[in-house]
């Protein structure tokens, strides 16, 4: 998703945060999806699940956390931050919500990104 949005919807997005954030979080994503011509797929990592599925609040969070902690241990802006979250291993191990990684602690998921490797 963040690659079909693109940087500049991304950078849109994290520039008016705080005025989206006041404004129907459906009727925003509708309007940047329809935006950047997305259409339905396949991925259905909700269906794949055998378990309880976190709400997209919880985990909004588990990648705020591990943006915020790529941004300030690399140094790197947070839209550069989310593209290396999203783009690394660990962004498909915190979807997997058949494991436990997604809600393991927010030092061990930002560790398996700076390391390389799940411990």
């Amino acid at each position: 998703m963040v690659n079909a949005l693109g940087r500049k919807n991304i950078e849109k997005i994290y520039e008016l945060a705080d005025v989206y954030h006041s404004d129907n979080i459906d009727r925003v994503s509708d309007d940047f999806i329809q935006e950047a011509g997305i259409v339905s797929g396949s991925f259905d990592n909700v269906a794949a699940a055998e378990y309880a599925v976190p709400s997209h609040w919880d985990i909004g969070k588990v990648y705020k956390r591990l943006i915020l902690g790529i941004a300030k241990e690399k140094g790197m802006d947070i839209v550069d931050a989310l593209f290396a979250a999203y783009h690394s291993f660990v962004s498909d191990k915190i979807d997997d919500y058949n494991s436990s990684f997604y809600y393991d602690a927010p030092g061990n998921i930002l560790n398996a990104w700076l390391y390389g490797e799940i411990e």
